[in-house]
């Protein structure tokens, strides 16, 4: 059977024979060594104990009627995702003592369960968590008295997402630190899940899962196995989001405008499905869900969508204008994804996308001093990151940054009955148990193009060594010695190298692994590059000016670089009459990984920068992403992206807020309430409307507010609204629509004393007229003089 494989971002075959499943080892098995992923481990080890782990408990002995022995952390852990963070706390705790054995890693670990078992055994009825209101909330919930939305239930912000942190700790506590209290407290938690819902239908809860629920699917399949009882795996099934499934089981993507990282989790679930009841269209849906995200959607670094959302494949504009780039967390995921495909297939194009978003999106995310995680990572030419502070920041991808520095061991090697795989060329030491194998790689890749293996023990000598032949290594470039020998073989990039041999301790395998530069297309026809070398994503630092923010605060948008933009007509490009510029960028003699494109660079005042690799750029602003132009075509560009920055440029400079309506976390950051009211797209724009009414809170610290600018589409027509200001009615609207597919914004004057009167803070209510509709509302913005 022959399998579709990803072709676009990294040039791999059109099709791959399928390899089989293969094993991949605990982390107790895999130990890192000395080089850049040990030190991304030990600086996310201590962010990890500067947490006080009473404050991450806090909510839920809130929840649970007890004392909290400390006050809770800030920003979205007591604003409504409270104990979100403990949840991944318990996993990050976890995968940290599988990787390193440090003793006082699990003692935290231990704390935190100790401490939750008397949440556990007070609730009494095995739930766990710290949900605000939870005794009501869940009542209310297996009543079926719910109302939901994209990202909230009964007003509650994205419950089962934020309970489902707390079910994947708990799993992680078990599997990778062998906690039985962890393993019975899950269990209990489950059965509590099971009580809950045992009245609603089906119907009933796949429309709960409207509303983000993390991947609850996939841990409550994972306690079938911990189990062996199918009930579980049954409850699996029910919390899988059929309306997603559905599609991409028949190929369908449908992708375009949806919450990026709300999907991916439940597709992690699809695969585990799969492995574990053999209905294979999770499988089609999962494999098909990778394959287009990374076809299609995926940019240079691994990452994807802008201002959280899937964009259309066909157009990544708004990825070279958006301060919000690709988010951590969604990578995060699919990493995960990644990993669960390679497990059933074995199949080589899934590490290569792991290699290269784990060293230019993963390790990039960690500030690698002061070890603070990045939400997202702009590709917007010239601008920057915010970093995360242990004290301020409690946003879901410090969570996951909790983790991903943790387990950078996962997926180093893998193995068969009688194969050992190495995927990645990592500093490591390996203990194949089953066959009494020991083997340790000492490499400073990708500072140099080799990796050494060593085969320190052995006890079962005929076995396979499978060493991945990468993909940006060029045919027949790749060499592999044993002993000294050059071994023969017929692998292409993109697959395995096969070595078959009785093996005796002490015989070295030296791989080379000859890096080229490259430069990679946006996907979507956009005539911006990237310039890699070998997997590895250069980036030139462009400046330190105007990092407003960059240590974030505990404000709700405090994750958001939210600094001057500068015009991207101003930012370095490649200006050359050859489309082929690889050959052009050089490497600087005397420095390591460090390249120039002098030759290329436009304008002159830019000839002296110098590309790194991105993971290795802090502090700064920078460019991933050139503009590659001819000399033709950079006169009529200049002047047309003048034009259009110059006039976005002007209305940054007079916006005081802002909300992208119908969009999940701007409208979340912005305390989005409703009644009656639906989100959708229309042109790659997010809308929102409603029978009822919508509000947000837009912030005006200086009191300096004159008018709110609302963007509609030509689209609607006849539909009758109040705008109100802090319940005070400013404007009746009529939208007479001119039938036509363009936008158009209104300026609603506000009264100064209106905006005198309040407290920095002015919440903004769109409400229908009876019998009518408000909105669509595409863009709300909170202008000054």
């Amino acid at each position: 059977m022959k399998r579709f494989a990803i072709t676009a971002m990294m040039g791999l075959p059109l099709f791959t024979a399928a390899q089989g499943p293969v094993a991949t080892f605990k982390p107790t098995q895999i130990q890192l060594q000395p080089g850049i992923f040990k030190e991304a481990e030990n600086t996310d080890l201590k962010y990890i104990m500067s947490l006080n782990p009473d404050r991450l408990l806090a909510p839920f002995l809130r929840e649970a009627g007890l004392t909290p022995k400390a006050a809770s952390y800030p920003n979205w852990e007591n604003t409504g995702l409270d104990g979100h963070i403990g949840g991944h706390y318990l996993s990050a705790l976890s995968l940290m003592y599988a990787s390193t054995g440090d003793k006082k890693v699990l003692e935290r670990l231990n704390y935190m369960l100790t401490e939750l078992k008397k949440c556990q055994d007070k609730n009494g009825d095995g739930y766990i968590g710290g949900v605000p209101g939870s005794k009501t909330f869940w009542a209310e919930l297996a009543a079926n008295k719910v109302t939901v939305g994209s990202f909230d239930i009964n007003k509650k912000w994205v419950p089962f997402y934020n309970i489902h942190k707390t079910f994947a700790g708990l799993k992680d506590a078990w599997l990778h630190a062998n906690s039985g209290l962890a393993k019975k407290m899950l269990i209990a938690y489950s059965n509590w899940l099971l009580n809950t819902t045992k009245g609603l239908s089906d119907s009933d809860i796949q429309h709960l899962l409207r509303s983000e629920h993390g991947g609850m699917n996939e841990v409550l399949a994972e306690v079938s196995v911990i189990t062996g009882d199918k009930k579980y795996l049954e409850l699996a099934r029910r919390f899988s989001h059929q309306i997603i499934k559905e599609p991409l089981a028949n190929r369908q993507d449908k992708l375009t405008g949806m919450h990026a990282n709300t999907q991916i989790p439940k597709i992690i679930g699809f695969e585990r499905i799969a492995g574990l009841s053999g209905d294979s269209t999770y499988h089609i849906a999962a494999r098909f869900f990778w394959e287009t995200v990374v076809n299609n959607r995926t940019v240079a670094i691994g990452g994807h969508g802008v201002r959280e959302h899937f964009h259309p494949p066909d157009n990544f504009s708004s990825m070279t204008t958006s301060e919000q780039g690709p988010e951590t967390c969604n990578s995060y995921n699919m990493l995960k994804l990644s990993k669960a495909l390679y497990e059933s297939e074995g199949l080589a194009k899934y590490i290569d996308y792991y290699e290269r978003t784990q060293y230019n999106h993963i390790l990039s995310s960690q500030h690698p001093e002061k070890g603070g995680f990045v939400y997202f990572t702009p590709m917007r030419p010239g601008h920057y990151r915010v970093y995360s502070q242990p004290e301020t920041s409690f946003w879901c991808c410090v969570g996951s940054g909790l983790e991903n520095h943790a387990k950078y061991n996962e997926l180093i090697y893998a193995h068969t009955a009688n194969a050992l795989y190495v995927n990645l060329f990592i500093p490591s030491k390996v203990n194949w148990q089953q066959q009494g194998v020991v083997l340790s790689q000492q490499t400073r890749f990708p500072d140099e193009e080799t990796t050494t293996l060593t085969i320190d023990a052995v006890k079962k000598p005929d076995f396979t060594l499978k060493v991945r032949y990468p993909v940006w290594v060029a045919p027949n470039a790749m060499v592999v010695t044993v002993n000294g020998e050059k071994v023969n073989y017929n692998a292409q990039p993109a697959s395995f190298i096969a070595i078959k041999r009785k093996w005796k301790k002490g015989d070295k395998i030296t791989v080379t692994l000859p890096m080229r530069t490259t430069t990679e297309q946006m996907p979507g026809g956009s005539d911006y590059v990237a310039v890699l070398h070998g997997p590895i994503v250069l980036a030139a630092k462009t400046g330190t000016s105007d990092l407003t923010g960059i240590y974030a605060d505990d404000s709700r948008g405090g994750h958001i670089a939210n600094g001057k933009k500068y015009p991207v007509q101003q930012m370095p490009m490649f200006v050359s009459p050859n489309a082929n510029i690889a050959q052009q960028i050089k490497a600087v003699p005397g420095k390591n990984f460090t390249y120039t494109a002098s030759e290329l660079i436009y304008p002159e005042n830019a000839k002296a920068l110098e590309l790194i690799p991105f993971f290795r750029l802090h502090d700064a602003r920078y460019v991933i992403y050139w503009r590659q132009l001819s000399p033709e075509k950079l006169q009529v560009e200049q002047q047309r992206i003048a034009e259009e920055e110059a006039a976005k440029q002007k209305l940054d400079a007079i916006t005081l807020d802002m909300v992208t309506a119908g969009e999940q976390q701007p409208e979340s950051d912005h305390f989005i309430e409703s009644e009656h009211s639906g989100t959708g797209s229309f042109n790659d724009r997010h809308w929102r409307d409603a029978k009822g009414w919508f509000s947000y809170k837009l912030t005006d610290k200086e009191k300096k507010a004159d008018r709110l600018q609302v963007t509609y589409a030509g689209r609607d027509k006849d539909r009758r609204f109040t705008i109100l200001v802090n319940n005070q009615p400013v404007q009746e609207v009529t939208l007479t629509g001119n039938n036509d597919n363009s936008f158009y914004t209104v300026d609603y004057p506000l009264p100064p004393a209106l905006v005198q009167q309040g407290n920095g803070t002015l919440t903004v209510k769109f409400q229908a007229a009876a019998g009518s509709v408000a909105g669509g509302v595409y863009e709300v913005r909170l202008l000054k003089k």
